[in-house]
């Protein structure tokens, strides 16, 4: 049998800055560079057609580097063991290497079990961190001093000219053909960002070159903020770009003196980004229940037509609907509008957190584990250590939509509504409503709650929760484990 080191994607979707490639091409033996479409996430409920589809997009990607060099991403349809288990029987594996996932559980037992597999087979598997994310860790000290230590390292480029690739037995491929499911996923949706590393660094150039120096200005702005934030994230989610690589090349930036404190916040923004990661790594508890468990008792039973009508985008408040409306179409918005629409799901429509989270990571297409369950769970206020921020989408509305842009680009309904009374269409008269060709009730729903009312009953029982002896004792071990003890934050 050949001798070969194996490496598997996972979601590590590029050629650069790839340390498991790196030490593979250095093996000195053929390569085979494995993704495996996992049947059991693919029905995963957090999936979607849009992250295949994107995961596609960044193999192809991959492919056009690795040609000149003899190199192609061998992509299989099937479960990872079942998979490495028929290649040990084609192939002399002598080592595999890949990156650690931070992943949902079905990925955390996947990885046990082929970590037996291979233990069995006395085969050696190197697996590398990413994103300045620490495995094993018990608590926060000196993390950030890890962090910034990893993002200034040298940048592991594959030596792709030493490197010796092969391409897979055409029976494995026919056994674990992969054509068909991606045959599945259809064309591209043009709305949506498009996958890959040269995409990726395409927002990366154009942010750098002149949308930064709207980012802070404009970050909390449903429509300003498509245009003026990086969107970098689906590309961090799927691994298209490093962390590292993208840090130092804002380092880069700050040699050039301007928009300075910009890109001081969008460094803060890469830090924020791999501390959430890091928080789910080390109590991934989280993607079940909340991480404060004093909270699991003040659950409100599930009201299916609400949350129906907060999926759609039909619960009358114009710019919650114009948010999930988009976020349907694109798969991106922007932070603070994530954030209203979990708070306006569990503050305002009294639904227990978890109701919403498989909605929003198959919509989100940067839907990354590590920072959707801790954020989920911050905007709920269901951690005791953070400060509860009850959205109130009428003022984020006038705020940050206060023309309407927005809602009327995605709530046509509402498009002939004037600017200073879109925003709680609910109160035209009836004559308003025949001038403006709304009705509400009919062709738009009247809202589902009064804002008012429910926002003043969440802030009564979310405090009165945050006083429980059981939320309170919670909140002192998350504060040991999740932050530095010499600075809590």
């Amino acid at each position: 049998m050949e001798k070969i080191s194996l490496v598997w994607l996972k979601r590590d979707l590029r050629c650069e800055d790839h340390e498991p490639l790196s030490e593979a091409i250095k093996s000195g033996l053929p390569i085979l560079l494995l993704f495996v479409f996992e049947p059991s996430l693919i029905a995963a409920p957090q999936s979607d057609s849009r992250h295949w589809r994107f995961v596609l997009q960044s193999i192809q990607d991959m492919n056009k580097t690795l040609f000149p060099f003899g190199g192609k991403v061998t992509t299989l349809f099937g479960e990872v063991p079942k998979i490495i288990e028929h290649l040990t029987e084609k192939y002399d594996i002598r080592s595999v290497y890949s990156h650690q996932e931070t992943g949902i559980k079905i990925t955390y037992d996947r990885d046990k079990f082929v970590s037996t597999l291979l233990k069995d087979k006395s085969i050696p598997w190197f697996e590398f961190s990413q994103q300045g994310v620490e495995r094993g860790r018990k608590n926060r000290e000196r993390w950030n001093n890890y962090w910034f230590a990893h993002v200034k390292s040298k940048i592991q480029n594959p030596d792709f000219l030493s490197a010796s690739f092969i391409q897979i037995e055409k029976s494995i491929e026919s056994k674990f053909d992969s054509k068909p499911f991606l045959k599945s996923l259809g064309s591209a949706n043009p709305l949506m960002q498009p996958g890959g590393t040269l995409n990726g660094k395409k927002y990366l150039e154009s942010f750098f070159k002149d949308r930064v120096k709207n980012y802070s200005r404009h970050i909390s702005k449903p429509e300003l903020s498509r245009r003026s934030c990086s969107r970098l994230s689906p590309y961090f989610a799927w691994g298209c770009l490093s962390i590292r690589q993208v840090f130092q090349h804002a380092e880069v930036e700050v040699t050039k003196g301007k928009n300075l404190q910009a890109i001081a916040n969008f460094q803060s923004r890469l830090h924020w980004h791999c501390h959430f990661i890091q928080k789910f790594e080390m109590e991934c508890s989280m993607e079940f229940g909340s991480i404060n468990r004093g909270f699991e008792k003040f659950q409100n039973k599930a009201n299916p037509i609400v949350i129906e009508a907060w999926e759609k985008g039909e619960t009358g408040i114009p710019i919650v609907d114009a948010c999930m409306r988009c976020l349907i179409q694109t798969g991106y918005l922007n932070f603070r509008m994530r954030a209203m629409l979990v708070s306006f799901l569990t503050h305002h429509l009294s639904q227990y957190w978890k109701v919403g989270s498989n909605h929003l990571a198959r919509m989100f297409l940067d839907f990354e584990p590590g920072i959707h369950y801790p954020q989920l769970q911050m905007q709920a206020g269901v951690t005791g250590i953070n400060t509860v921020r009850i959205y109130n989408p009428i003022k984020q509305s006038q705020d940050h939509d206060p023309d309407g842009i927005f809602i009327k680009k995605w709530v046509p309904e509402l498009s002939e509504i004037p600017s200073n009374l879109i925003h709680k269409p609910w109160e035209l008269s009836e004559m308003e409503q025949q001038l403006f060709r709304v009705k509400i009730g009919l062709n738009y729903p009247k809202p589902i709650v009064s804002i008012e009312m429910e926002g003043a009953l969440a802030r009564e029982s979310i405090w009165a929760a945050q006083k429980d002896p059981e939320v309170l004792k919670e909140a002192k071990r998350i504060l040991a484990k999740h932050t530095n003890s010499k600075r809590w934050s």
